[in-house]
């Protein structure tokens, strides 16, 4: 079963609040334009349909937190206000801009006053419920269908026909994907180089001293 947990509280805040448009009971007095929500906001709201976002707003706060009233309301709308060089305080929302909702709200049937309980305050209709669990319900079908197309396969496309006439493309991959002919190796015969001799340097023949004979005079002397 969907309800407003089951989805982002900005998202349905969001799209609530576009349907709030649609309701005549709900409408932004002349006012809102130029109207701060607090005392602690330096300038009005930027967007122009900002109390239909407020009005969401507040109907979801009712819908979870209910019963509650305009005074809890108002410190849920608060914030710090900016003073310069002092310490800043947390100063409440605009307790109008709030009742005045709440007034529309109850008008057109979302809201109601809480007598039976301790605690005063409003709380949230069937209708109300109703109105906010049909646009969680819208949201979720919505992630849904996104999860969904996220999830689905990836179709292979179909391969095309390659036309009989082959491409230059074509013929160039086939013959890369060929493999090449292993060729035998010839055993290359290298000249053989006749080593040279080496030349050693030639040796002259040794030279016998010659014996001199002695002279006849000289063997006299060495008789003698």
């Amino acid at each position: 079963m969907t309800s407003i947990y089951n989805c982002d509280p900005s998202e349905l805040v969001d799209k609530a609040s576009e349907e709030l448009k649609k309701i005549e009971s709900i409408k932004a007095p002349e006012w809102a334009v130029y109207v701060k929500t607090g005392v602690h906001k330096e300038r009005p709201p930027i967007k122009n349909d900002w109390w239909y976002v407020r009005a969401a707003s507040v109907l979801r706060k009712i819908y979870t937190l209910g019963p509650i009233g305009i005074s809890k309301l108002r410190v849920k709308y608060g914030g710090k206000k900016n003073r310069g060089t002092k310490t800043e305080h947390f100063y409440k929302g605009s307790g109008s801009i709030i009742r005045k909702i709440m007034q529309q709200l109850e008008k057109e049937g979302f809201v109601k006053k809480d007598l039976k309980s301790v605690h005063k305050g409003r709380i949230i209709t069937a209708k109300g419920k109703k109105f906010l669990d049909d646009v969680a319900g819208k949201i979720s079908k919505v992630q849904v269908k996104q999860e969904v197309k996220k999830e689905e396969p990836v179709k292979e496309e179909k391969k095309e026909a390659v036309p009989k006439a082959k491409t230059k493309d074509v013929k160039k991959a086939e013959t890369k994907q060929e493999p090449k002919k292993e060729m035998p190796k010839q055993v290359e015969q290298k000249p053989e180089v006749k080593q040279e001799k080496e030349t050693k340097p030639e040796q002259k023949p040794e030279t016998k001293q010659e014996v001199k004979e002695p002279k006849p005079e000289q063997k006299e002397a060495i008789k003698k």
